[in-house]
């Protein structure tokens, strides 16, 4: 017979209550499934981005949060700041019907691609000028060599 410790067998009954929380993941689980350290889980976690249970020293990581980290990286590979996704994350509790959520995600893209057709223009004109010397450069070359 086994002995159970008092906050894992709590976890266990909340679990069989509420069947939605069964599932839990490790942080070494979501490092693994995402590709990024455990590290940057205990980043998150500190800025208050997603907050597992603890037993002892254990997280124990629930479906919202595993959704929550999802939703942390897909924003910051799209660029967006760890304030952006805290403020985004933050109207989802306070906000049943999304409609502010929605409209801060709708702001916040659109000028994030706004800046990006800014830096593609950017990025066009550079390149032109870089052709153009290139152009130059073995035009040059090619004149010499004769």
């Amino acid at each position: 017979m086994t002995v159970k410790t008092a906050p894992l067998a709590r976890t266990e009954a909340l679990q069989r209550e509420n069947p939605r929380e069964a599932a839990a993941y490790s942080i070494s689980a979501l490092a693994k499934e995402f590709g990024i350290t455990t590290r940057t889980i205990r980043f998150y976690e500190s800025r208050g981005l997603i907050s597992p249970q603890r037993i002892g020293t254990t997280r124990k990581y629930s479906k919202r949060d595993r959704a929550r980290l999802m939703l942390i990286l897909r924003g910051r590979n799209l660029g967006f700041t760890v304030e952006d996704v805290s403020e985004y994350l933050s109207l989802y509790d306070s906000d049943p019907g999304q409609l502010a959520q929605t409209r801060l995600l709708l702001d916040k893209v659109t000028d994030a691609i706004d800046d990006l057709e800014t830096k593609r223009r950017d990025i066009e004109r550079s390149l032109a000028d870089l052709n153009e010397i290139r152009a130059r450069c073995d035009a040059h070359l090619k004149a010499r060599e004769r």
